[in-house]
């Protein structure tokens, strides 16, 4: 990727959702969400009563009309926040993106002032399981049969946030990856 411009990361609006389904497609062909699970997560990410926070990454473009090469999503519920989805684009998989992703996502649940940070992980998706790690998030359960078609568990993953710091403080400069929650 040398050479190639660090994609800028800003907050999904309406008209990426198809840009957004393309690639989640691509990535996620099995279980990949709809339109109407997008519109649905963004209905509540907007305005004072906003519980949600998620991210596009567009390469290329400075006014916009870049291809996105990743997203990601985050839901706050009172004390806690649960990471719905962090996707990257293969192409840009070891390139930190997936990391940049998931402390802008932090940095939002610390904005929600929550205390606690949930996701869940496919068992098999060990470069995700990796990248979480490094940010402090510790296994703590399963969900079987939770991903389907395929009836594949997912790793029940948390991070507890200090008050005094921002969960993302001090992020090492983990690789990209690609994960769906």
């Amino acid at each position: 990727m040398t050479g190639t411009p660090t994609p800028r990361l800003r907050e999904m609006r309406w008209w990426d959702i198809d840009p957004v389904l393309e690639l989640e497609r691509a990535l996620f062909p099995e279980d990949a969400w709809s339109r109407g699970m997008f519109w649905s997560e963004l209905a509540h990410a907007r305005g004072p009563e906003a519980t949600r926070r998620y991210l596009v990454a567009e390469d290329g473009g400075q006014d916009g009309g870049g291809r996105i090469v990743g997203y990601a999503g985050l839901a706050s519920a009172g004390e806690t926040a649960d990471v719905q989805t962090i996707a990257v684009a293969r192409e840009h998989w070891g390139t930190g993106l997936g990391a940049r992703l998931l402390s802008e996502l932090l940095r939002a649940a610390t904005a929600f002032e929550c205390a606690e940070v949930m996701l869940e992980c496919r068992v098999d998706n060990v470069r995700a399981q990796k990248l979480y790690e490094r940010f402090g998030f510790e296994p703590i359960g399963f969900r079987r049969g939770y991903y389907q078609p395929g009836n594949v568990d997912a790793l029940v993953m948390r991070l507890t946030t200090l008050p005094d710091s921002a969960p993302a403080a001090g992020a090492p400069s983990a690789q990209g990856t690609q994960t769906h929650d």
